[in-house]
C-alpha cells in the first residue's frame, strides 16, 4: 500500500442474506489530506461501504487496509470518527452534556477539551439549550464534533447536508473545508446534492448499484464536465495531425478511440469536413456539455433525478 493513500478497499463487498449484495467489490483509493466525495443514488451503496470501514458492520468478503496508524486493526479503527446516517444525540440534554458522555467513554474528561470541540463546530454558545431544540444544522454541527472526539486522522460524514436549511449548508461547509485544511483530517462524505459536493472535494467516486463506477480527481472530473467536442472513431491517432494542422491547442487524447477538444466548439462542421478530406471515417464527433449531476446521470445511466 502506497504511503499516499489512508485506506484503501480491495474487493470490498457486502451481502445480506442471500438476494441483496449492496456492495460488490469495491475498490476505493483515498489519499492522505483529501476531501473524497461519494456519489450514489439511494440504494447505492454509499452507507454500507462507510458502516464497514468504520467497523460497524463486517464485510462479506474482501478488505480494507489504513495507513499511517500504528497498532493493530482495532487500533486504527479508533482513529476513525464517523457520522453516519443521524447523529447519536440524547434530545434532553445540552451540548455540553452529550459532548461529555462521548469523551468520558474515551477516557476523556477535560472540561477544556469539551468546550475546545464545542467552539470548533461553532456550538460554544449554546448554554443550557437542549440538543432536541437545536435546528438540524446545529444537530449536524454537534454530531461532528461528537464524532471529533479522540483526534480522529479520518472522518466519515454520511450525507451530512441533507436537509439543510441554504444557511446551514454553508456553515457546515465551511467547518469541512476548515477540519481538513487546518486540522489535516481526511474527509470521506457523501452527498447527493452534487453541486455542493463539487464545491467541496478533492477527489470522487461514483457509485451505482453497489459498484464503484468511476474514480476521479477534482481536475480530471473538470476535464470531463467542461464544454467540448467530443471525437469517437474506431483509432484516433490519424486525427491528431489534423486537429494539430489546424492550430489547436487545448485537447487532449484520453483513448485510442476518444478526443476532447476544449476550443472553438463552433467550428465542429468545419473540424469534421477536414478529417471526411483525410479519409479518415470517425463514429461521431459533436459538441457536449455536463456539470457534475449530468455527468453523474450519464455514467450511471440514468435518466432519473439524483436522490441520496
Amino acid at each position: 500500500m502506497s504511503d499516499e493513500f489512508l485506506l484503501v478497499t480491495e474487493n470490498l463487498s457486502k451481502r445480506y442474506g442471500k438476494n441483496v449484495l449492496a456492495v460488490d467489490n469495491v475498490n476505493l483509493h483515498i489519499k492522505k489530506g483529501a476531501i473524497y466525495g461519494l456519489i450514489g443514488r439511494n440504494g447505492a451503496g454509499k452507507t454500507t461501504i462507510m458502516k464497514m470501514i468504520s467497523g460497524m458492520a463486517i464485510p462479506t468478503s474482501g478488505s480494507y487496509t489504513y495507513s499511517g496508524f500504528n497498532g493493530t486493526a482495532e487500533e486504527a479503527l479508533g482513529r476513525v470518527g464517523a457520522l453516519i446516517e443521524s447523529p447519536a444525540i440524547h434530545p434532553k440534554m445540552t451540548a455540553y452534556d452529550n459532548l461529555k458522555i462521548k469523551c468520558l467513554a474515551y477516557g476523556i474528561g477535560d472540561k477544556a477539551y469539551i468546550n475546545e470541540k464545542l467552539k470548533l463546530v461553532g456550538l460554544e454558545n449554546t448554554g443550557k439549550k437542549k440538543a432536541g431544540k437545536f435546528s438540524l444544522g446545529m444537530k449536524q454541527r454537534l454530531g461532528i464534533a461528537m464524532a471529533l472526539v479522540g483526534e480522529p486522522d479520518f472522518l466519515l460524514l454520511d450525507e451530512p447536508i441533507n436537509g439543510l436549511d441554504p444557511q446551514g449548508i454553508v456553515e457546515l461547509r465551511e467547518l469541512i473545508a476548515r477540519l481538513n485544511a487546518e486540522k489535516g483530517i481526511t474527509i470521506l462524505i457523501s452527498s447527493h446534492i452534487l453541486e455542493e459536493l463539487a464545491k467541496l472535494a478533492t477527489d470522487y467516486a461514483i457509485i451505482d448499484k453497489g459498484r464503484i463506477v468511476e474514480e476521479s480527481t477534482k481536475e480530471e472530473l473538470k476535464m470531463k464536465c467542461r464544454d467540448k467536442i467530443v471525437i469517437k472513431a474506431a483509432d484516433t491517432s490519424a486525427i491528431v495531425p489534423i486537429i494539430d494542422s489546424k492550430g489547436y491547442t487545448d485537447y487532449q487524447v484520453i483513448s485510442n478511440n476518444t478526443i476532447y477538444i476544449f476550443e472553438r466548439l463552433d467550428e465542429v462542421a468545419a473540424l469534421n469536413m477536414e478529417i471526411a478530406k483525410a479519409g479518415i471515417l470517425v463514429d461521431s464527433i459533436n459538441v457536449e456539455s455536463s456539470d457534475l449531476e449530468e455527468y453523474f446521470l450519464m455514467v450511471t445511466g440514468t435518466a432519473a433525478g439524483v436522490q441520496n
